[in-house]
């Protein structure tokens, strides 16, 4: 039986529009899962099937098909193509065209692409974890 954190993951999932794409953190973020990006990756690998979620339409946060050639990649490109979606011959989709929810690098209700700005208003400024590390 699937876990409560499973079943938010899977009704998000569910609900990415026909072409339309989003990615593995951006379904964490709306599950309520920062950082969660892997535990998306675990439940569409344990119910994609069975539930018919439309694990093609999941991405890296990048826009990058993650299935390596030979391995899934040129399945989810045909499909993403079959929806309309335009998919690079790297297998990148551009996110600002095509992206679906919450993605952290793409502020809500706008499709700019840009990041948010800071607290004092600039645009691209990395922010710092705890420990002063650089998270881009």
């Amino acid at each position: 039986m699937p876990s409560e954190t499973t079943k938010r993951i899977n009704a998000l999932l569910a609900r990415v529009p026909l072409g339309r794409v989003t990615s593995y953190g951006a379904v964490a973020a709306m599950a309520g899962l920062p950082n969660g990006a892997r535990q998306v990756v675990r439940a569409l690998h344990a119910c994609a099937e069975s539930q018919n979620l439309p694990w093609h339409r999941v991405l890296r946060k990048d826009g990058s098909i993650a299935l390596p050639r030979g391995g899934g990649f040129e399945l989810q490109k045909a499909l993403l193509e079959a929806e309309g979606v335009e998919v690079s011959s790297l297998g990148r989709v551009d996110l600002s065209r095509f992206g679906w929810g919450t993605d952290p690098l793409i502020p809500s209700g706008t499709r700019s692409g840009r990041r948010r700005a800071d607290s004092r208003g600039r645009r691209d400024s990395p922010r710092i974890r705890a420990g002063g590390t650089r998270n881009r």
